[in-house]
């Protein structure tokens, strides 16, 4: 980071187990990611469910780091939290000065991304929800949207995380959805006013 540079704004890409946040955090990073993965064990098998991700060899054990400069004077750090249970204690961390959050969805394993979504809700963060593209079966957006009662005013995408123009959508649309919030809590501040 430049020494002019004086804004770092945080991101936290979240859900489930397997569901491609560290290839996400990979694909957009201008530089190389910092990640936690490390080879998954025997210890493992009887406590993180395998269903719908065979072949998976390596699981972040605490978050993954990118970077993206956005002008000289703003940075975004992206940080790509555990999916697995046994780690969603680093979540509240994570959370902390975050200016909102991804939640990547496997809609092969959509369950595995109310933890996050109801984290996300009771922390007051700003989230949208990115769809990620694993060749599975496809949903209508309406079907989605029920299967994880999502509030109709939160985005919903679609998106390869392998792809760096794709997970550069994800974020562009994140941040225009917390600009229309922001903007949406300053006219109704006004509006007490008068």
């Amino acid at each position: 980071m430049g020494a002019s540079a004086d804004n770092g704004l945080k991101i936290v890409v979240v859900g489930g187990f397997g569901a491609g946040k560290t290839t996400m955090v990979r694909s957009v990073s201008e530089i190389r990611p910092l990640n936690t993965e490390e080879t998954m064990t025997q210890a493992g098998e009887g406590v993180d469910d395998l269903k719908g991700v065979r072949g998976k060899t390596a699981t972040t054990v605490a978050f993954d780091f990118g970077r993206i400069t956005l002008d000289e004077r703003n940075v975004l750090y992206l940080f790509g939290a555990p999916g697995q249970e046994r780690f969603w204690f680093l979540w509240d961390r994570l959370f902390s000065g975050t200016l909102g959050a991804v939640v990547l969805v496997d809609t092969r394993r959509i369950d595995d991304s109310w933890y996050a979504i109801d984290r996300l809700e009771r922390h007051g963060t700003p989230f949208i929800v990115a769809c990620n593209d694993f060749g599975g079966p496809t949903f209508t957006p309406g079907q989605i949207r029920e299967a994880l009662d999502l509030d109709p005013h939160v985005p919903l995408v679609n998106c390869d995380a392998r792809s760096r123009e794709s997970s550069k959508i994800v974020l562009i649309t994140l941040v225009e959805h917390i600009k229309e919030l922001y903007a949406d809590q300053a006219r109704a501040s006004r509006q007490e006013l008068v």
